[in-house]
């Protein structure tokens, strides 16, 4: 499908219009000053890089009554080194810190994030909103790490844990090589900036503890709803950030899916895409891409155009339904029901 585009002051006013629309109904702050959460994330990294200038063994001992269920998952799932009954635990340590790959990173790591002063306020912020709307729940103490350029973030019991070499900036010199490059091409690579973590951590508690996805959410619709529900609950919980920032959008893919949010709405009616649950069919619309075939011109149309609209709707429904509380709707789980809800039918 082709998409005949406005013209230039068409899609400006288009788009002034969504942006103070959505401000005026999605960016309502609730006060937060008085909530007993305050942040600190403990530097994980800055403890290892002692077992190079300390005696090893009893360095593992600290880290592990400190770290406890992290430090295990980090020496046996991370770096894979297994654990202290292992015979050959310290000397693969000794290997590790002698192949000079950890030295290599460690010092962009210590520019980039000398500390981390403001992402404990940004993640202080965060958590009192989370406490705000669910004041019983426990949350997770949080611990920078490297990652050895695996995973951004981890979720084990009690922790969250942020993979500080997945969030140098987009242009750090480590995102080009060719190894990496191959698992976190550009499209995604250009998201490794410290501004990204906040959101991340928000996000990414909501969806591996907070409120996993279902195996029954098999059709594109429920698909939609749910990454719409966790997009919704960040908008409540991070009420400053661009909505670009949360989507992991840059600002122009934001402006199209503004500017043609209709046709994309369209797009889905017609193909009959809302109850078709074959993966391969649907999994274009939901995961990481430059952008999504099908749609557009010249490769222009946004990535993850199923879970943008899906935030769309959820946000209709909630606008429809000012009774309905957070928490409410992060455990309803009818996806029609919140589609009819919303009467979604942009113009």
């Amino acid at each position: 499908m082709v998409f005949h585009f406005p013209k230039a002051k068409q899609i400006y006013l288009i788009f002034l219009t969504s942006v103070l629309l959505t401000a005026c109904g999605h960016s309502k702050k609730v006060d937060v000053s008085n909530i007993d959460v305050n942040v600190t994330i403990e530097r994980f990294d800055h403890d290892m890089n002692a077992m190079e200038t300390k005696s090893i063994a009893p360095q593992a001992a600290y880290m592990q009554k400190k770290y406890g269920a992290f430090y295990n998952d980090f020496m046996q799932r991370i770096i894979q080194v297994g654990s202290t009954r292992d015979t050959g635990y310290f000397k693969t340590l000794r290997e590790i810190f002698a192949a000079g790959a950890y030295d290599a990173v460690k010092p962009e790591v210590d520019s980039v994030f000398p500390n981390l002063d403001k992402e404990n306020e940004e993640l202080t912020d965060a958590f009192r909103h989370i406490k705000y709307y669910y004041p019983q729940i426990k949350l997770p103490k949080l611990y920078a790490y490297f990652s050895g350029f695996q995973v951004q973030t981890s979720n084990g019991d009690g922790y969250f844990a942020i993979g500080l070499d997945l969030f140098l900036g987009a242009h750090s010199k480590f995102y080009t090589a060719s190894a990496i490059t191959e698992v976190f091409p550009h499209y995604v690579s250009r998201r490794f900036t410290p501004e990204n973590i906040t959101p991340r951590v928000v996000e990414g508690i909501a969806r591996e503890d907070m409120f996993p996805e279902g195996d029954q959410d098999k059709s594109l619709l429920s698909k939609m709803i749910y990454n719409g529900k966790i997009l919704y609950y960040m908008d409540k919980i991070l009420p400053d950030e661009p909505d670009s920032l949360k989507i992991g959008y840059t600002t122009k893919q934001a402006k199209w899916c503004t500017d043609f949010k209709a046709q994309i709405w369209g797009y889905f009616l017609e193909e009959k895409l809302l109850y078709e649950t074959d993966y391969n069919k649907i999994q274009k619309y939901l995961g990481e891409a430059p952008f999504t075939p099908g749609l557009g011109e010249n490769n222009d149309a946004a990535p993850k155009l199923a879970t943008w609209t899906g935030w769309q709707i959820v946000r209709e429904y909630m606008d429809k339904h000012p009774e309905v509380t957070l928490r409410q709707l992060m455990v309803e789980n009818d996806a029609q029901k919140i589609l009819n809800g919303s009467k979604y039918r942009p113009k």
